[in-house]
């Protein structure tokens, strides 16, 4: 089978590569593997071709498959008979994100890449382009499957499932290493937990953990402050907060919950993730390239791993207290953690965990973004949400669930119907539509304010907004 990754060159492709040749992934309960045996990274950009494209290439060799990735600028070549394609594209890259957050700081609002202004500019600027690669996929690989990962995942899947004809679903791990994160304050190992989770992407809520039958959500609220401190993820949420809500958060609730918390911690720290990962990145090429000049593969390997550690250590420090610094954690990290007992996880294990089951290796329950169906009674049949779903060669199958608390269904319908309405407005390149829906946001106070952001991201992104009008 052959697997397709646009935005080839990234920065976490590697890992991508690895998870797909290598080692088992996390929560496959070792069972079977999809049967990939070529992998083609389309990157336009020509020195991450050479770089993290390389790099991708030569870690293939070194697990033993040598001919199995190759690296093209040609996305005809890279599509042309795909079984698989995920989309991991940011559409002008590190620096314009550095851009959707610099300009919602700048007027005192959350200046973060997925949600409120900063992930509407992020749709806007990314919604065309995943429509051009789903119309080259129906043509030149009708059958293949879309697994998005490109931000802001929900809203991207969601215009992709309404307007791009092909069968796609959205993987994000954020709530797969939240309760990973859970079970290690348990005692428990993920596999022994059952549970519920319901919202949209980086809108989620845990609302039931069970560990060998016994609900323990309870205990999980009551002891909130022994969570905060066991995590510095859970820190950024107000315990008396959660015990009113009676679930447990994921962690991009922050921005919801503590808007002026962030805009403050950034303000002090005085800049933005996304610079820092800007900057990253910049290391991380460079670091690679000097390492294949030196001394080959091996040593733009580890290259390759003290960066991407480093920028795994400091995962939202700076968003919740200011601070870059490495945070010393007792239990698992979710994202910072990409290995445990030797087994693939973060974003690229999730989405092993899929092909796995569509393909019918290893039918799989794992939380996607996908149709609604029945799951949120208050939200229609056609919106992507994010829920545990059955995943096998049926398809992807939404699995009946506690309903979503009360507590936190309007923030859903109001998010939701945002999300709607920046669709539709990408979609038909209306910039007054746009203004519209980013005014329904709740981190935007009003039209005025979300005319302004719209007329300011127009002006600081150029060519890639030159199409609303």
């Amino acid at each position: 089978m052959k697997l397709t990754v646009l935005g080839g060159g990234g920065v976490r492709i590697p890992a991508l590569v690895r998870a797909v040749l290598g080692g088992p992934v996390r929560g496959d309960a070792g069972t079977g593997r999809a049967a990939i045996d070529r992998i083609d990274l389309f990157e336009p950009d020509a020195l991450r071709r050479e770089s993290t494209g390389r790099l991708s290439a030569e870690l293939a060799a070194a697990l033993g498959h040598p001919d199995a990735v190759r690296v093209t600028a040609d996305a005809e070549e890279a599509l042309t008979g795909a079984d698989y394609v995920f989309s991991a594209i940011r559409v002008g890259g590190d620096a314009a994100r550095v851009v959707d957050e610099q300009v919602a700081l700048e007027r005192g609002l959350v200046g973060q890449e997925t949600t409120g202004p900063g992930g509407c500019a992020m749709a806007l600027r990314t919604i065309p382009v995943a429509l051009e690669y789903c119309a080259l996929i129906a043509k030149l690989a009708p059958g293949a499957t879309l697994v998005n990962f490109t931000n802001p995942a929900g809203v991207i899947t969601q215009a992709i499932s309404s307007h791009g004809g092909i069968r796609a679903v959205g993987v994000c791990d954020t709530p797969s290493s939240t309760l990973s994160t859970l079970a290690g304050f348990l005692g428990a190992a993920p596999p022994e937990l059952t549970f519920s989770y319901s919202g949209l992407n980086h809108l989620g809520w845990i609302s039931s953990v069970s560990v060998g039958g016994t609900e323990r959500i309870g205990d999980l609220v009551a002891r909130y402050d022994e969570l905060r401190a066991y995590d510095h993820r859970f820190a950024a949420f107000d315990p008396a907060l959660v015990r009113r809500l009676g679930c447990i958060p994921t962690e991009y609730l922050y921005y919801f919950y503590e808007p002026a918390g962030y805009v403050a911690g950034v303000t002090r720290a005085g800049r933005t993730r996304g610079a820092d990962v800007r900057a990253f990145s910049e290391r991380l090429i460079a670091g690679v390239l000097k390492g294949f000049a030196a001394g080959g593969f091996a040593d733009a390997w580890n290259a390759y791993s003290e960066v991407m550690d480093e920028r795994h250590e400091t995962y939202m420090r700076l968003d919740i207290d200011g601070s870059t610094e490495s945070a010393a954690r007792t239990g698992t990290a979710g994202p910072a953690d990409d290995e445990t007992a030797g087994e693939i996880g973060g974003y690229e294990g999730v989405a092993l965990r899929v092909i796995n089951g569509l393909s019918g290796a290893a039918p799989a329950r794992v939380i996607v973004n996908t149709r609604n169906g029945p799951t949120h009674s208050f939200l229609s049949p056609s919106d992507v949400v994010e829920v545990p779903a059955l995943v096998d060669a049926q398809g992807v199958a939404p699995l009946a669930a506690q309903p979503a608390p009360a507590s936190v269904r309007g923030l859903i319908e109001q998010v939701k119907e945002y999300e709607r309405m920046i669709v539709e407005a990408a979609v038909t390149g209306d910039a007054d539509l746009a203004a519209i829906a980013l005014s329904l946001h709740p981190l935007v106070p009003g039209v005025t304010v979300a005319r302004d952001l719209i007329a300011a991201y127009r002006e600081r992104h150029g060519a890639l907004l030159a199409y609303l009008r």
